[in-house]
């Protein structure tokens, strides 16, 4: 049974498109197949985006905020810095599942749109700003805190991309115990 066009939100829509470009980037982003998935007509869109530039632009500022600050709220609020680093790295490991697809690699396929590229800036900048501060509370001085945050997140950009292709990957609890060994100030 298809769900009615009122109860599905724009919201709804935007999460359905960001698990498109997931799947295949923003050329994935097609009102039907998305109507398809959804269960609905492509009735429902319509009530809620003019057309399919508006729906991109939706899951774009949608993966935005939960990727970036907003995302990471969670994070932030932790007031130990080991701890608040422990917890991103346990939480990026068990988020990477073998062969899942990632929205952030996909929009790296469509660097040349102005909005992908703008997307995964904002998301970057949001998770290096968190990590530099991590690292500068736990001592290290800003230019070295800087460095080891983008050395750390390149770290996690990398178990990301090795899982898109790798589907027997190290157990997650032994991962994030050894990317805590790695990226946790001695």
């Amino acid at each position: 049974m298809a769900k009615e066009s009122t109860r599905l939100s724009a919201q709804d829509w935007a999460r359905a498109a960001v698990r498109a470009i997931a799947d295949g980037g923003l050329a994935a982003v097609a009102v039907e197949p998305l109507a398809r998935t959804l269960g609905v007509t492509k009735g429902s869109f319509y009530a809620h985006y003019r057309n399919r530039d508006e729906l991109v632009t939706a899951a774009l500022a949608e993966w935005t905020r939960s990727h970036g600050d907003e995302g990471l709220a969670e994070f932030a609020a932790i007031s130990d810095p080991a701890q608040r680093l422990r917890e991103l790295l346990s939480a990026v490991v068990h988020a990477v599942r073998p062969l899942a697809p990632s929205v952030h690699l996909s929009l790296l396929g469509d660097r040349n749109d102005p909005r992908a590229r703008d997307a995964v800036h904002r998301v970057n900048r949001a998770r290096l700003e968190l990590l530099t501060r991590t690292y500068g509370e736990l001592g290290l001085p800003p230019d070295r805190a800087a460095t080891r945050a983008r050395i750390a997140y390149a770290a996690i950009l990398g178990l990301v991309h090795l899982a898109q292709t790798d589907p027997h990957p190290p157990e997650a609890a032994h991962l994030a115990d050894e990317a805590a060994a790695v990226f946790l100030p001695a």
